[in-house]
């Protein structure tokens, strides 16, 4: 795969959009980022995972996937080395990454949504209302 059948496959997912991040192609579903290409190696691509993901991901296929170094990775967010993959391969991962955040911002919607369940007024909480 390359950097080009990475940008169709993301692209082909329900909702995707394309944005320049630091210079290079990212891909967001409901205004939030989900994958993009690396920035610093050429041929790999950028997934947003869970930590589980990654790790049966990496467990799966060493030779496809790692973790991004430092601080990112112990995030989640894993390379995806584009010409070890094929396409059934790199379209789950993008699936898997999209999916994920699909199902996180439903999930920042209901927290907006939701009320909150203490029971306390502003009044009783001595908060003034302006």
């Amino acid at each position: 795969m390359t950097a080009a059948d990475f940008r169709r496959i993301a692209l082909s997912l329900e909702g995707v959009e394309e944005y320049p991040h630091a210079e290079l192609p990212a891909f967001r579903v409901g205004g939030r980022k989900f994958a993009s290409l690396a920035s610093q190696v050429a041929g790999y691509g950028n997934l947003m995972l869970t930590l589980e993901q990654q790790a049966a991901f990496v467990e799966e296929a060493p030779e496809i996937f790692l973790p991004i170094p430092g601080g990112w990775g112990k995030m989640g967010h894993t390379h995806i080395r584009l010409a070890a993959a094929s396409e059934d391969v790199l379209m789950g991962a993008l699936r898997t990454a999209w999916k994920l955040r699909i199902d996180q911002n439903a999930m920042t919607r209901r927290k907006k949504l939701v009320p909150e369940r203490s029971g306390l007024t502003d009044k009783k909480r001595g908060k003034r209302r302006r």
